[in-house]
């Protein structure tokens, strides 16, 4: 049986990278404080937030609370506008992921509340090999912002991964932790 590797992303073709991959972060403190640095911060969540379940919750409710916390605009990809609206959440923005992630390439766009392209994109429930294609493509074509990706799974392309997590407590944890120094930091 093979085992998991923290660093090794769960599509193997995607190991050989570049001389650029991703850094890998577990503390919550490094991933907000990357988030308080950036000045138009994007939440693009993935169709899995309303899929995954992490104790009583679902994934799609972390991502609300991180956005409420930080401040942070969502833009709704997949089936997840009609699940936001249920928690009473309307997005900033509903892209299909392809079409977001082409925007984002584009450093005049004015970005999901036309108030300039972002300069920080936090992906969260895309499926791994479409979210490795539009992180790679971000990181060859948008050199003006930044990515971290808030799944399971390791994204080499990203700018700032978590590590491959084998225990949904590990996980639940780092996204608790996220949205706790989101709130500390806003106080």
């Amino acid at each position: 049986m093979s085992q998991l590797s923290p660093i090794l992303p769960l599509h193997r073709v995607n190991t050989l990278t570049g001389v650029r991959t991703s850094r890998v972060v577990e503390d919550p403190k490094d991933i907000v404080k990357q988030i308080k640095k950036a000045q138009r911060p994007l939440l693009v969540i993935g169709p899995l937030t309303t899929k995954v379940t992490l104790g009583d919750k679902l994934l799609i409710e972390y991502a609300i609370d991180i956005a409420k916390a930080g401040n942070i605009p969502i833009c709704a990809t997949g089936t997840t506008k009609a699940k936001l609206l249920e928690f009473g959440v309307k997005p900033d923005s509903v892209y299909d992921v392809v079409e977001i992630v082409n925007a984002l390439k584009d450093p005049n766009w004015k970005g999901v509340r036309g108030e300039g392209n972002h300069d920080l994109i936090l992906f969260l429930g895309i499926r791994t090999d479409l979210a490795n294609q539009g992180l790679s493509t971000l990181k060859h074509f948008a050199p003006h912002l930044s990515t971290i990706t808030l799944c399971k799974y390791y994204h080499p392309h990203a700018d700032y991964s978590l590590p491959n997590i084998r225990k949904d407590d590990q996980w639940k944890s780092i996204l608790e932790g996220i949205i706790e120094n989101l709130k500390t930091e806003n106080r």
